[in-house]
C-alpha cells in the first residue's frame, strides 16, 4: 500500500476510534503518539498529554486531521513509575524536581513522607497518581539515594532513572547462595579440557570472567583452539528466581565507576567468573584451525576447564610488542591467527568500527581528576576475534539460510543502515574534506572502511567513527534472523557473556537443547518476547552509561571555567551547537543565545547553523574556538561560547 493510502485509511480510522501509540516527549514538553500502521507520528499538544510521560503506551484520538493532531484519552501502559530528582520543601509540601528532563513538571510526595526529609537530597519516588496532567503528579516517597552531588547519590539516581536498581533481594541472593561447588555428578558427561593451557584476558579492574580461550598444538601445524565461556545456565535454572530476576535486568550496567551486576555477585564473581587456577563448568566452541586462520573442524558441548592464569589486555599487549612472558609463545599464536581472521572478515565486507572509550581517573571519592580516549590495541583485538568467531559459528550451527527446519533461536541482528541518515552522512563527510562518496541513498561496507582509512591519524577520525555509528541502525536481539551488516555476517548470535547478558542464557540453553535433540519447551512468541524485552533494556543499560559520563565530564570542567579550548562541533540543533573540547573531550553547548553576531537557526537536516543576515554558517566537523562558561552539576550540562 502507497504512504499517501495508507494516510488516509489512517484519518478514516481517526474519525471512529482511538488508536495505542507510544508517546513520544520533546525536551519543550510536547508529545508525539507513535502509531503501528501510520504514515506519520501524530502530534500532541502539552495541554492534551492527560498525564502521558514518554514512553508511555496510550490510546489517542485525532482531533484535527489537518494538521494531524491529536489527544491522549487513556494510558495504557506507564513506560515507568519511579523517579528520582532532588527534594524541595516548604510549610505545606514537599516535592522533587525530576532529573527527567522530559518531565515538565515537579513531582508532589504525598504518601509515606519520612518526617526527617531535607532539601538537596535526592530521592526515589514512585507516581501514584496523575490522572489529569495539567495538575501536579503525585507520588509515593520509596528512599533518600544521598545529597545531591555526592557520588554515590548521583550514580545511584542514574542506575534508577533507567530502570535499573542496585543490590538484589534476600530470597535471590538466599538461591544463589545454595548454588554448590562441582562435584563429580557435575562433570559427568563434559568434555574434559583442564589439562590444556588456558587463561583469560580481561581490563585490569574487571570483578567477572566470562570468557576463557584454550590453545593446543596438534599436528600439521594445526591448533586446537577453544573459546570457553561460563555455565551460567548450570546454575541458573529455567524459571527460577535467580533466572527471573535476570530475565527482568536482562543486563549488567556498566558506569564509570561502578558495574550493577545482573547476577548476584556470589555467582557472577564467583562460582561462574572463570577465575585463575580454579575449576570451572562451561560450554565451548573448539575449532581446529590453523596459522593462516582457516578452520578444519569445529565442535560445541558442555565442558570443564581450569586456567592456567589471569591476563589483562595491558598483559597481552605487552607480550605481543615484546615477544616476551609466560604463555609468550600461546599469545603470540593466537594473535597471529586473530589477525588472518580479522583481515579475512574485512575482505569479506566487516565495517571497521573499532570503539574508543572515554575513561576517567577517578581519586578516592570518585572524583574525576584526568579523562582519556582508551582505543583498542591487538590485544582486545585478539580477543574479540575468537568471540566473534565463537558468536558467528553458534548462529551458524543452528540456522542454515532457507532452512532452519523450523528450530527456535535467539539471533543478534543488525539492518542495514538508513537511507535518509546515509544521506545526511555524505553531506557531512563533505564538510570533512572527503569528496570520495559514491552517489545515491546506499553506502557499502567498503565505502565505509575507505572513509574510516582517509581520516587514520586525525584528530577527527573519533568523530568521524561516531557519526558513521549514529547513522546505522541498532542491533538487536530477534528469533527471526536477517544477518549483521556490521560484520557482514549471514548469521550471528550473543553466546559469549552470559554473566552480564541475559540473551546469552537464553542461547546457551537453546544450543544445549538443540544439541542434545530436546525439543524447545517455550513457543516462538514468547521468546521474541523476551528478546524486544533484552533490546530495549540494553539500549537503558547504554542511555545510564552515557550520562555516567556526562555527569563526570561535568564534574570534571567545574573548576576549569574561563578556559579557552580548541573545539569540534559535533551537532546542530534549533538551540544551538554541540562542541566538544578536544584536549579535556568533553562535550558542551554553544547556545544560539550567545552568538550575538547573527540570529542563526539550524537547517532541516540538523547538520548546518545559518546566521539569517549574514549567512554564516557553522557546519558539524568544523574546528572552533571556544570558552568554557558554566558548568551545572544538577542539570548534567556544560556551556561554552565561541571565541
Amino acid at each position: 500500500m502507497g504512504k499517501n493510502n495508507k494516510e488516509t485509511q489512517s484519518k478514516e480510522k481517526a474519525d471512529k476510534q482511538g488508536h495505542l501509540c507510544t508517546i513520544s516527549l520533546t525536551k519543550k514538553g510536547e508529545g508525539f503518539g507513535i502509531c503501528e500502521g501510520f504514515a506519520k507520528d501524530i502530534f500532541i499538544p502539552k495541554n492534551k498529554l492527560n498525564g502521558a510521560f514518554h514512553g508511555d503506551q496510550a490510546e489517542v484520538i485525532i482531533e484535527n486531521e489537518k494538521y494531524w493532531e491529536g489527544r491522549v484519552t487513556k494510558i495504557e501502559k506507564r513506560a515507568k513509575e519511579e523517579f528520582t530528582g532532588v527534594i524541595h520543601k516548604n510549610e505545606k509540601e514537599v516535592w522533587i524536581i525530576p532529573h527527567d528532563k522530559k518531565i515538565q513538571a515537579g513531582i508532589s510526595i504525598t504518601k509515606n513522607l519520612p518526617d526527617n526529609i531535607s532539601e538537596n537530597e535526592i530521592a526515589l519516588v514512585r507516581i501514584i497518581d496523575w490522572k489529569n496532567g495539567n495538575q501536579t503528579p503525585e507520588s509515593e516517597f520509596i528512599k533518600i539515594l544521598g545529597k545531591a552531588g555526592e557520588n554515590d547519590a548521583e550514580m545511584e539516581a542514574i542506575v534508577h532513572e533507567h530502570g535499573f536498581y542496585s543490590g538484589h533481594e534476600e530470597r535471590i541472593l538466599q538461591e544463589a547462595r545454595n548454588a554448590k561447588n562441582i562435584d563429580e555428578k557435575d562433570i559427568k558427561g563434559r568434555r574434559d579440557f583442564r589439562d590444556i593451557t588456558t587463561f583469560t584476558i580481561d581490563p585490569v579492574d574487571a570483578k567477572d570472567f566470562d570468557d576463557a580461550i584454550s590453545i593446543k598444538p596438534l599436528e600439521n601445524g594445526k591448533f586446537e583452539i577453544g573459546v570457553h565461556i561460563a555455565d551460567v545456565s548450570h546454575y541458573v535454572k529455567s524459571g527460577s528466581l535467580l533466572d527471573k530476576e535476570a530475565r527482568k535486568r536482562a543486563t549488567s550496567v556498566y558506569l564509570v565507576d561502578r558495574v550493577v551486576p545482573m547476577l548476584p555477585e556470589i555467582l557472577s564473581n564467583n562460582l561462574c567468573s572463570l577465575l585463575p587456577e580454579k575449576d570451572r563448568l562451561t560450554f565451548s566452541a573448539v575449532f581446529v584451525l590453523d596459522k593462516n586462520g582457516t578452520i578444519h573442524d569445529e565442535w560445541f558441548g558442555k565442558t570443564i576447564i581450569h586456567s592456567d592464569k589471569r591476563f589483562t589486555y595491558e598483559d597481552v599487549q605487552k607480550i605481543i610488542e615484546t615477544g616476551e612472558g609466560k604463555f609468550s609463545e600461546d599469545i603470540l599464536i593466537l594473535d597471529k591467527i586473530a589477525k588472518k581472521l580479522r583481515k579475512d572478515r574485512f575482505e569479506k565486507g566487516s565495517v571497521y568500527l573499532d570503539s574508543i572509550e572515554i575513561k576517567f581517573k577517578l581519586d578516592e571519592k570518585g572524583k574525576p581528576i584526568g579523562v582519556y580516549k582508551k582505543e583498542q590495541k591487538d590485544a582486545h583485538k585478539l580477543v574479540e576475534e575468537f568471540m566473534l568467531l565463537a558468536n558467528k559459528k553458534v548462529a551458524g550451527k543452528i540456522f542454515k539460510r532457507g532452512d532452519d527446519e523450523g528450530r527456535i533461536f535467539i539471533y543478534r541482528n543488525h539492518e542495514l543502515p538508513d537511507s535518509d541518515k546515509i544521506e545526511d552522512l555524505k553531506e557531512i563527510l563533505v564538510n570533512f574534506g572527503y569528496n570520495k562518496v559514491s552517489k545515491g541513498t546506499g553506502l557499502s561496507s567498503s565505502e565505509i572502511n575507505s572513509i574510516i582509512d582517509e581520516f587514520e591519524g586525525k584528530s577527527e577520525r573519533s568523530l568521524i567513527m561516531w557519526i558513521i555509528l549514529r547513522s546505522m541502525a541498532k542491533a538487536d536481539y530477534s528469533t527471526s534472523n536477517i544477518g549483521h551488516f556490521g560484520l557482514a555476517f549471514d548469521s550471528y548470535t550473543h553466546f559469549t557473556s552470559p554473566i552480564r547478558r541475559y540473551p546469552d542464557v537464553m542461547v546457551h540453553r537453546l544450543l544445549a537443547d538443540h544439541l542434545s535433540g530436546n525439543k524447545v519447551r517455550e513457543d516462538k512468541k514468547e521468546y521474541e518476547k523476551i528478546c524486544k524485552h533484552c533490546s530495549e533494556m540494553e539500549r537503558k543499560a547504554m542511555n545510564a552509561e552515557r550520562e555516567s559520563i556526562k555527569y563526570k565530564q561535568v564534574e570534571f570542567v567545574i573548576d576549569k571555567i574561563g578556559q579557552i579550548f580548541k573545539g569540534i562541533i559535533t551537532g546542530i540543533s534549533d538551540w544551538g551547537m554541540y562542541v566538544e573540547a578536544q584536549d579535556i573531550f568533553c562535550e558542551g553547548m554553544v547556545s544560539v543565545r550567545d552568538m550575538k553576531d547573527d540570529y542563526y537557526s539550524a537547517d532541516k537536516k540538523g547538520i548546518t547553523l545559518v546566521g539569517e543576515k549574514t549567512q554564516k554558517k557553522y557546519r558539524i566537523g568544523d574546528t572552533v574556538d571556544i570558552e568554557l562558561i558554566g558548568a551545572n552539576i544538577k542539570n548534567r550540562t556544560i556551556d561554552f561560547r565561541l571565541v
